[in-house]
């Protein structure tokens, strides 16, 4: 039995609705929850290739475990208790970002972020075939942002597309879209969750 514990019934609603887009994505999306120092994180796949993630307060024993993300949602929707049995039995392929290691690279205003998302869903409806858009597309970089230090980080505009997917972006005046990243990593954080991509898809060989 898996024991999933959202004491407050606020944060259990901002669960709910964050694995209600993701199933509304990807039907079949899988969850995976991990728990350590009084917070409980979802990790959820997308059709972009990108993860989506939440946090809120809470407990789960035990402390890290892969589900459907339909399961979760009735689990959260049905029952509406303190605690819960949204099951196991999923299959996570990949691997997650670190916990640590995150530098804040820069924060982009809401508004732009949507208009570049318009200005690609445009586009991709000009070219999308049977599976889609184009790879090529959604891998374009439609975003570089620099810090003080340090070199530039591209934002591909799958990563945008996963941002709006999921509703994460409210859009209000003065609202922002944090960038941070590690070395092989990127995470956009808006007011209602964030997405993570790996930012190198191999390292290159050391040479003795």
């Amino acid at each position: 039995m898996t024991a999933l514990e959202i004491p407050d019934a606020d944060e259990r609603g901002d669960l709910g609705a964050f694995i209600g887009r993701v199933v509304r994505l990807d039907p079949v999306a899988i969850v995976r929850l991990r728990a350590a120092n009084g917070v409980v994180t979802a990790w959820a796949s997308t059709p972009f290739d990108v993860l989506a993630t939440r946090s809120v307060h809470g407990s789960l024993d035990p402390a890290d475990v892969t589900l459907p993300a339909s399961s979760l949602l009735t689990a959260l929707s049905v029952e509406r208790a303190g605690v819960v049995d949204p099951g196991s039995g999923g299959l996570w392929q990949g691997e997650l970002p670190p916990v640590d290691g995150w530098g804040a690279v820069d924060a982009v205003p809401a508004e732009e972020i949507e208009k570049l998302t318009e200005r690609g869903l445009a586009v991709a409806r000009e070219n999308a075939g049977p599976m889609g858009p184009p790879a090529s597309l959604l891998d374009q970089t439609v975003l570089t942002v620099t810090a003080d230090t340090g070199p530039a980080v591209k934002v591909p505009m799958r990563c945008l597309f996963a941002l709006s997917g999921m509703g994460f972006v409210a859009g209000d005046a003065g609202d922002a879209v944090r960038v941070s990243a590690t070395g092989t990593w990127l995470r956009l954080d808006a007011r209602y969750g964030a997405v993570v991509r790996r930012r190198l898809t191999g390292l290159p060989l050391l040479l003795a």
